[in-house]
């Protein structure tokens, strides 16, 4: 009996369909833009009849959206829920709720915890704060790191290789280029006060408080922001709500499983 040498590099189990699947979802998440059937077909190098029933079934089971207008296909957030139930997206959210829920209480501001994926922040938790009012983000939004205060808070405390990789995707993304002189002297500042306080950079009345929650290789792992609304008819508190702020992450670090990484850890070498 002979032994075709091929075999040892032939996988040993193959499923096409589910590759097919996945496949289309790869290439959706690094897209900029909705694609059509067309478009998704010549990026995988297959036919429209290969995918067709691949994108119905991923539309059925509600990773897919279609525009009607354009016949174009975009991902649902179905994914970015189903990150959050794996283990290390638990750690870090069990530990951190019950602190923002009472930062939301001290403060009467709505703290947003922030992750970085490929780039781009992610709003993982938001608890709203306030008597009358509150202002909050909606989960999974999200935008370049470089771009963002959340995203600069955690892009400051990474090692240099972590930080270079990351401002490689966000360039990868943004549609100009990063003056990297000016976001070097902004992460300067944030990693030699320990945060970031400045006025938001899209809604006027609301400052940005930020601080990061750091792993146990000191890397940021998080952040937490703090969408502070300034009103006509009380004083700002930014100062209290800051050290409040600074406690709490501090605290939700000191909880954290060894297990739970940073940003740098997901990053290829």
């Amino acid at each position: 009996m002979t032994t075709d040498p091929t075999d040892a590099a032939k996988p040993a189990y193959s499923a096409p369909a589910l590759t097919k699947g996945l496949e289309v979802l790869e290439l959706l998440a690094e897209a900029r833009a909705p694609l059509t059937m067309k478009a998704i077909a010549e990026g995988l190098g297959r036919s429209k009849n290969e995918i067709f029933r691949m994108l119905v079934a991923l539309q059925e089971r509600g990773y897919l959206e279609r525009n009607p207008e354009t016949d174009a296909f975009s991902l649902t957030d179905r994914l970015f829920r189903l990150g959050l139930n794996t283990p290390q997206s638990q750690d870090l959210i069990t530990a951190a709720m019950p602190e923002l829920s009472a930062l939301a209480q001290e403060s009467q501001q709505s703290p947003h915890l922030v992750v970085l994926n490929h780039g781009q922040t992610v709003v993982t938790a938001a608890v709203p704060g306030g008597v009358d009012m509150s202002f909050t983000l909606r989960l999974g939004y999200g935008r370049l790191a470089t771009d963002s205060t959340s995203g600069q808070v955690i892009l400051a405390f990474q090692n240099d290789h972590a930080a270079r990789a990351i401002m490689r995707e966000c360039q990868a993304r943004s549609e100009r280029m990063i003056d990297l002189d000016a976001l070097a002297t902004n992460l300067s500042t944030i990693r030699a006060n320990g945060y970031d306080l400045r006025e938001s950079r899209d809604f006027v009345g609301i400052t940005d408080i930020c601080c990061p929650i750091l792993g146990a290789d000191g890397n940021a792992i998080a952040s937490v922001i703090i969408a502070y609304v300034n009103r006509h008819t009380r004083g700002s508190r930014h100062a209290h709500t800051l050290e409040l702020l600074r406690a709490a992450c501090d605290r939700i670090g000191s909880k954290l499983s060894p297990y739970v990484h940073s940003a740098q850890s997901r990053l290829p070498a």
